[in-house]
């Protein structure tokens, strides 16, 4: 079973081997949800120097597979647990799996797909920040990524903008996972 190239970044903090070790097995886990991953990437971040005791870490892992990219981060949370970066990385590794596993059925069509897929407009960019909200015609505010785009550049979105989404439950609520900008020739319906 061939490896997945996995690209390894720190940042505030020394080079560890037993940390790259860690990480390289984990991200060879994911092969099991999904065989066509083409490539990992992973930052491993201490903040800056704190006034609170410990370092709480944040990871960010980009997987490139077919058609998409998937991201999965985990910032400082409240509790405590994520000053073992073991424990950041462990779980920022399986929300990963929890996504590809989701991507993979998506390619196998075991995913239901209900007609045309949902619509709606940009009301909101965030290009320091590489994100946006997207509006569904039922007023809904659903969360994008700049990864999530298929058929522009973040930079050439504008408010307004028309596009079709497909959408699931992100840590902190709806998320376009794939969004494309609906062209003149391609009517909402």
């Amino acid at each position: 079973m061939p490896k997945i190239p996995v690209e390894i970044s720190f940042r505030n903090l020394d080079r560890s081997d037993a940390l790259e070790r860690y990480i390289h097995e984990r991200a060879d886990k994911l092969e099991r949800f999904c065989a066509e991953i083409s490539r990992c990437r992973v930052m491993v971040e201490a903040p800056h120097k704190h006034h609170r005791k410990g370092k709480i870490y944040h990871v960010r892992v980009d997987i490139t597979v077919p058609g998409q990219e998937i991201v999965v981060k985990r910032d400082p949370a409240k509790h405590h647990a994520h000053e073992d970066i073991h424990v950041v990385v462990g779980d920022v590794f399986k929300a990963a799996g929890r996504q590809l596993e989701d991507y993979a059925r998506l390619r196998r069509g075991q995913v239901k797909q209900h007609g045309v897929p949902p619509h709606g407009r940009i009301v909101e960019l965030h290009p320091g920040e590489d994100y946006g909200r997207l509006e569904t015609p039922g007023g809904r505010l659903v969360y994008f990524h700049r990864n999530s785009l298929l058929n522009a550049e973040f930079h050439q979105l504008e408010i307004g903008t028309e596009v079709r989404f497909q959408e699931a439950m992100g840590e902190r609520g709806p998320q376009a996972t794939v969004v494309s900008v609906i062209g003149k020739h391609h009517p909402v319906g």
